[in-house]
């Protein structure tokens, strides 16, 4: 059998070919055809390409029987066992950030300040023992090693640290660790393999550049405030920094993106990830909105802008949540209310009606979810097909089925607490390995065994490095 592949398909068989365990290169005679690219039409070159295909399909047909032979392993390694990670980040994007690459099996080195460390080691209470929850929400699956940057020694020891890691992670001000020799272009410079990540406040670069960012603060600058809270009332914070945690996830993508570009380039790069750019990228429809007609964002509490009805109900003890997000989905809201004829009602017929005249369906909604319990509303819109669900406080999430059932909960052995639990990971993965969660580290902990172990210290040269207070 032989199945004939369109140019939309290329990559398809270079993975069926690099998966039989030979290089593309060899095989399809991939040089072959940039050298032709250029003198050979579209037509031409899909000619061509089969041509080659079918010259090696031999190959990739022995491939195959030889593969069936071998038994697949029960599984496959974390997704980024052996990347190393000096993380030099602290707050929450970065530890946000280094913590994902961590559950994806990255090893990572914390280098945080003697005797003080990560700021959010002193953000509480609640402190669990003398352990911040603070801290302990976004440090799992790290070493801790203690280094004094003001001391020649210390940069030294970064450095060497650097020498040896795929990644570098940092949150400070543009320019600073350049003073200290530790900058993109220092390092890079010395190690070209390093993809060096900053995650700034506003960008390496601009008016802005030297601020100090904080998520509050770029979530007023960056308009996200201005579109939050009751829509009679002040701008209003988010509940938890998520633009902090939108740019930790916005750098993870980026480092990974970085290290397959790096498998063709052989070097790494500088990446600009910033809160403000995080913030505005984030906007999305309400952006759209204005860019395109002008219309300013407004705060709508629960509601949503170009939706209805899409917000929280008042019931009789509670809250829910309902959203409408097509007709077919408010027809069948009408009928679960026991109010069928307004999905034929004209002003409330189709999304766009319903948005027009959205007070008057509000007030009538109002009304009629107050007349009933949490609980029965639950089970009226229960298997209906329509969005819906409870507004939960934190013991309601947490014994929640479907979070339990979602293994959202860890609990990890901790050296002084004990125990300490967390939210793990929100991905699975189907093949790869999962990463056996520790806890994250206590000031310092690992920094004997990083030195000695990873770089290669010797005990009298460690006890050399505290007696100076360098570590």
């Amino acid at each position: 059998m032989f199945v004939i592949l369109k140019t939309a398909k290329i990559h398809n068989l270079s993975q069926m070919f690099t998966n039989s365990g030979n290089r593309l290169n060899s095989l399809i005679g991939l040089r072959k055809w940039h050298s032709h690219r250029s003198r050979q039409s579209s037509s031409n070159y899909y000619n061509y390409f089969l041509q080659e295909a079918r010259r090696n399909f031999k190959y990739y047909t022995k491939a195959t029987k030889k593969q069936e032979t071998i038994s697949a392993p029960a599984q496959i390694k974390p997704p980024l066992n052996g990347v190393k990670i000096l993380d030099m980040s602290r707050v929450l994007a970065g530890p946000y950030c280094t913590m994902i690459l961590g559950d994806m099996g990255a090893e990572v080195i914390k280098v945080e300040r003697p005797d003080v460390g990560d700021d959010t080691r002193a953000w509480g209470p609640p402190f669990v023992s003398s352990e911040s929850c603070y801290y302990l929400c976004v440090n799992r699956n790290k070493k801790s090693i203690t280094v004094d940057l003001k001391k020649p020694q210390g940069v030294k020891l970064i450095k060497e640290l650097a020498a040896i890691s795929d990644v570098l992670v940092e949150n400070y001000i543009p320019g600073k660790l350049s003073e200290m020799g530790l900058g993109y272009p220092e390092l890079s410079a010395e190690f070209p393999h390093l993809v060096y990540c900053s995650i700034t406040g506003y960008g390496q670069t601009g008016e802005y550049a030297s601020r100090a960012g904080y998520d509050v603060i770029v979530s007023g600058l960056g308009g996200l405030m201005n579109i939050t809270g009751p829509a009679d009332g002040d701008p209003c914070k988010v509940g938890v920094a998520l633009t902090d945690l939108s740019t930790g996830l916005y750098g993870v993508s980026a480092i990974l993106a970085s290290l397959l570009s790096r498998q063709q380039t052989g070097r790494g790069q500088h990446l600009d990830c910033n809160l403000l750019s995080t913030n505005v990228a984030s906007l999305v429809n309400i952006a759209s909105n204005f860019l395109n007609t002008g219309q300013e964002g407004q705060r709508y509490g629960t509601a949503h802008p170009s939706i209805v009805p899409y917000q929280a109900f008042k019931t009789s003890d509670g809250f829910i949540i309902v959203g409408a997000g097509n007709d077919s989905q408010f027809k069948i809201l009408a009928q679960c209310i026991g109010h069928p004829a307004l999905a034929s009602d004209e002003r409330y017929a189709t999304n766009k009606a319903r948005v027009k005249n959205r007070d008057v369906l509000l007030q009538f909604l109002f009304k009629i979810f107050e007349e009933k319990s949490l609980s029965d509303w639950l089970k009226i819109f229960e298997n209906s097909g329509i969005p819906y669900g409870p507004i939960n406080n934190m013991k309601q999430v947490f014994s929640d089925p479907q979070v339990l059932h979602n293994g959202l909960i860890q609990e990890i052995p901790h050296p002084t607490i004990g125990k300490v639990r967390v939210v793990g990971p929100a991905v699975r993965y189907s093949e790869t390995k999962t990463v056996e969660p520790t806890a994250p580290p206590l000031l310092g902990q690992h920094t004997h065994h990083v030195l000695k172990d990873i770089l290669g210290y010797s005990d009298d040269a460690i006890e050399k490095l505290k007696k100076h207070k360098v570590v």
